[in-house]
């Protein structure tokens, strides 16, 4: 007698989604995650380096290491298997957020001493702390300038082709013909360049510029509130101002950028992401904008699979806007984070003395609370929607 389990039907496709969801999902939130990560501490680790700072562990992930190595200068290379971060560790430092182990430190011998970080200059910590998230944000404007280089990009002039009935734009005057020259002052040149302006400026008031037969007028016009499903399903609420891009085919063009060119849009693309972050950020202090359009790690996996759909240019691309993300958040004046460590410098340099123990303890462990909401109500809602 010969017997066998049969585990097709719903077995089997149950284990072919997994696997899809694995290498569509999981495989492209790793790579993006990673990448961002490991630019972000060789920041730190590059210019400790050049400080003469003993760096004695790289990792990339949290966790127990799934695979680590020592390099010549004895710094241990980590790769964690929970792949949400990552950290540098110097000499002397307590832990991964690199609150200095005075008791350790004080019983270093001079020398050895010299190597923490806690032991140099002002100048020179703060450029250590400093360098992660500049790193990221040169990492994103070299993406950035690689594709406006390599590939370029199809640009339309902002000329209005139409007027949507009862829409801001109507509202405000605009006419078929009417060409944008700017918005609050700051120059367009596409069409694209306009929408994404509108996109993030719903329900504020926006100054357009426009050349009408000759004549340059000043339009106020207030882009409406739209909710926006783009082809994933994902709901977006969004600024639309009311026209359409006119479909003169000579207004189109594709443009590839020589070098210079595209380092300084990658440095505009970089600029911009950081200017709507706070403008975001400022409604949804304010109320303007409910603060369930935070996402966190489950949001970024969704948007890093579908962008991995969409091919590896938009990959590419996500990575860059997360590297900006991720530096501007490591900016902000909380303990835990690269800010709060600056924070705690810019009150040395004004002070002349370091700030008491017992206080950046205290604030390190409210940096750390905050930390740790932050997570959870993001994560919250990356469930819930």
């Amino acid at each position: 007698m010969h017997a066998s389990l049969n585990l097709g039907g719903p077995m089997e496709a149950l284990v072919s989604q997994i696997f899809a969801v694995g290498f569509g999902v999981i495989v492209p939130f790793i790579f993006v995650l990673t990448i961002v990560v490991f630019f972000h501490e060789l920041g730190h680790f590059y210019v400790a380096r050049r400080c003469g700072v003993t760096v004695e562990v790289f990792s990339v992930g949290f966790g127990r290491p799934l695979a680590s190595w020592y390099d010549k200068h004895g710094t241990q290379w980590k790769i964690g298997w929970m792949p949400l971060g990552g950290y540098v560790k110097f000499l002397g430092d307590e832990n991964a957020a690199s609150a200095p182990d005075i008791e350790t430190i004080e019983k270093m011998d001079a020398q050895t001493r010299k190597t923490t970080l806690f032991d140099k200059p002002l100048g020179q910590r703060a450029a250590v702390v400093a360098a992660g998230p500049v790193a990221n944000f040169i990492l994103a404007i070299i993406i950035f300038a690689g594709l406006y280089a390599v590939l370029g990009q199809r640009v339309t002039d902002p000329a209005v082709g139409a007027v949507v009935a009862d829409s801001a734009a109507e509202r405000a005057g605009f006419q078929p013909g009417d060409l944008i020259t700017a918005i609050d002052e700051t120059r367009v040149e596409t069409f694209a360049e306009v929408r994404r302006i509108v996109t993030v400026n719903a329900d504020t008031e926006l100054m357009f510029e426009i050349r009408r037969d000759g004549e340059l007028l000043v339009l106020p016009a207030t882009p409406d509130w739209y909710l926006e499903t783009d082809r994933f399903g994902n709901e977006f609420r969004i600024g639309r101002l009311g026209v359409s891009v006119g479909l003169d085919e000579a207004n189109a063009r594709h443009v590839r950028y020589n070098p210079v060119t595209a380092v300084w849009m990658g440095v505009k693309e970089s600029y911009f992401i950081v200017e709507q972050t706070f403008a975001v950020l400022g409604r949804i202090i304010t109320g303007r904008e409910s603060a369930e359009s935070l996402g966190g790690p489950i949001r970024i996996a969704q948007l890093s699979g579908q962008a991995a759909s969409l091919g590896l240019v938009a990959l590419i691309n996500l990575t860059a806007v997360l590297s900006v993300s991720i530096g501007l958040i490591n900016l902000f004046p909380i303990p835990m984070l690269d800010g709060g460590h600056l924070m705690f410098y810019a009150y040395e340099a004004v002070a002349g003395k370091p700030m008491p123990e017992r206080v950046q303890e205290v604030g390190m462990r409210i940096g750390l609370s905050l930390v740790l909401a932050l997570f959870v109500f993001v994560t919250w809602n990356d469930i819930t929607r």
